[in-house]
């Protein structure tokens, strides 16, 4: 179940197709799933495009709203303004073992079309998902990497699965969700989604719509466990688009995804990670390129107003729909996350 299925429509843009990352032509996203008594964490990947992309970089860019991560890659990605490798989602200390398995994937992928490769910037991202994982153990392997691979697909699962199996959100359970926009821009159509894995937020804070539902739900609980301390736990947020944008204008876009938290009641606590990741399909860059010139399409400035407003609505509604595809979960110590459902 998604938001929309409870009668709530964010924003007044319209969704794309599906209503997912996915919308934007080329991109796929596959999850794989740890799930037994002592571990509830996994992976997610969000593939770009079908072709290379070492060979043929995607103009990227980054933005750290809040700091508190063990997110890799993101220093070249600011430096260069590009994406060479799949983005993956984990947890906090499995992202040294996912990046190296996405250097695995990404050396045989050059070896298989014989394209040189001697450095690579792999990206993972996450969040601590210590409460329903036994995190220590670091259970993801290469393999569960490539399995995610090998189940990419433009309608994929949201809720408890891969990197959002074992995270909370807003006090309630959460996981993975996505949304997507599209716009007409000069007589074309455009599309903007996002993905999040969502862990953060307080549940005194959380509103849907026009609903301080958090609020409401710590009064029908009484003596039940109430609201987190505070906000911590971290987000993050992937957002792809086939806007013809520089990687300075995609930092701006992706900027305005922190409007969607702040909708639903997210303050960016100190204990927050609220990182995020975009790319754009268009405005491929070639490997190496010495001496030579490169020409872009890019929109004007005052032409990024619709995609401002696209990515903080698609951010708002991935984070709705991560908690309503979540299903309730015990966590480690015997308590209870509970689902958003039974409140809405």
């Amino acid at each position: 179940m998604r938001i929309r299925d409870y009668g709530v429509v964010v924003g007044a843009m319209e969704p794309g197709r599906l209503n997912k990352i996915t919308d934007v032509p080329g991109v796929r996203v596959g999850h794989a799933t740890i799930d037994d008594p002592l571990h509830h964490t996994g992976v997610t990947v969000i593939m770009p495009c079908a072709d290379n992309m070492f060979v043929r970089k995607l103009t990227a860019a980054s933005f750290v709203l809040n700091g508190f991560g063990k997110t890799q890659g993101l220093v070249q990605i600011d430096e260069l303004g590009t994406l060479e490798t799949p983005i993956a989602l984990t947890n906090t200390l499995n992202v040294g073992k996912v990046h190296d398995a996405l250097v695995s994937y990404m050396v045989a992928r050059c070896e298989a079309d014989r394209f040189e490769m001697r450095s690579i910037n792999p990206v993972v991202g996450e969040c601590n998902d210590a409460a329903f994982n036994t995190i220590c153990d670091r259970p993801v392997e290469e393999r569960h990497v490539l399995e995610a691979i090998d189940s990419l697909c433009e309608d994929f699962e949201e809720g408890c699965v891969g990197a959002g199996a074992g995270t909370s959100c807003h006090g309630l359970k959460g996981g993975i969700g996505s949304s997507s926009r599209v716009m007409d821009i000069a007589g074309k159509r455009y599309t903007l989604g996002v993905l999040v894995q969502s862990n953060h937020g307080t549940l005194e804070e959380l509103h849907v719509g026009e609903r301080a539902l958090g609020r409401e739900i710590i009064e029908k609980r009484k003596q039940l466990p109430q609201a987190e301390p505070s906000d911590r736990g971290s987000i993050m947020m992937i957002l792809a688009t086939d806007l013809p944008v520089s990687d300075r204008q995609l930092r701006r876009i992706l900027r305005r995804c922190s409007v969607g938290l702040a909708r639903n009641g997210s303050y960016f606590g100190h204990g927050s990670g609220d990182v995020m990741i975009g790319f754009t399909t268009e405005n491929r860059v070639p490997h190496g390129g010495m001496h030579r010139v490169i020409e872009q399409k890019v929109l004007t400035e005052h032409t990024l107003e619709l995609a401002f407003r696209a990515a903080a609505e698609a951010t708002q509604e991935a984070v709705l729909n991560s908690l309503t595809a979540a299903k309730e979960m015990t966590v480690l110590d015997g308590t209870v996350k509970e689902s958003i459902t039974k409140y809405l």
